[in-house]
């Protein structure tokens, strides 16, 4: 996958607040609000670039050890898994 050299730019608007911040993570990772925003825009996945690796992930461990939920259980370990989230993010 080639990656073209020239890039352009475009305008985003947002609120100043959220341009302070994002500029300031960027210097703290010793990079332009440019690059910062151009790596994570790499580094994001889509909806359906998650879903995609999801059904990759549940297709290998079923290969890998017969694991194979239910939509049921897999209901479950989401709802478990927004418990524990909200837990976390709580404090």
């Amino acid at each position: 996958m080639g990656r073209s050299t020239t890039m352009s730019d475009a305008n985003v608007r947002i609120p100043e607040e959220a341009k302070d911040r994002l500029a300031a993570i960027a210097a703290a990772e010793g990079l332009s609000l440019r690059a910062y925003l151009a790596r994570l825009a790499e580094t994001l996945l889509t909806p359906g670039e998650r879903a995609e690796r999801a059904e990759k992930a549940l297709a290998a461990l079923k290969e890998w050890n017969g694991y194979a939920p239910t939509a049921a259980e897999e209901q479950d370990l989401d709802s478990e898994l927004d418990r524990r989230l909200a837990q976390v993010t709580s404090r």
